[in-house]
């Protein structure tokens, strides 16, 4: 991974990352264990998620470009899929509290895009390669006295 991916995704995951903490934090002390528990699970699946899509949407900027905007429409659409299977899965489950999951997954994918966002705004990329100026010859244009 590159050092600006490596630099976006430590800018993106810590947010994030700390926004599933302190989901944690206040399910535990709100729901007791079972909602620290679903707090964990909904935290660690959306980092999860986002994190996987992150890095498909990475290689695929990188190795077909002509496919990149096609291919965040599926994968977002592929995560929300994936979520609602999980959801209906587990929807009567005792196993966790399902408002403290919900509530942690929905905190943590903000944070990230949120997070996502302003890297975004931040990151120095280039519109044009510089280095291709450089290797074209200047030629002149108008007459020449």
């Amino acid at each position: 991974m590159p050092s600006n991916d490596a630099r976006n995704l430590l800018q993106i995951a810590v947010p994030s990352a700390a926004a599933g903490v302190i989901a944690v934090a206040v399910s535990a002390a709100v729901a007791g264990g079972k909602g620290a528990l679903g707090a964990g699970i909904g935290a660690v699946l959306a980092l999860l998620f986002m994190g996987i899509g992150l890095y498909v949407l990475q290689w695929t900027a990188k190795t077909l470009p002509q496919l990149f905007q096609a291919m965040g429409l599926m994968l977002y659409m592929a995560q929300l899929l994936l979520l609602f299977i999980f959801v209906a899965v587990f929807k009567g489950t005792s196993l966790f509290n399902g408002r403290a999951f919900a509530a942690s997954l929905i905190a943590t994918t903000v944070v990230w895009m949120a997070a996502q966002a302003r890297a975004h705004l931040k990151a120095k990329i280039f519109y044009i390669d510089p280095d291709s100026a450089k290797n074209e010859k200047r030629e002149k244009t108008g007459p020449s006295s």
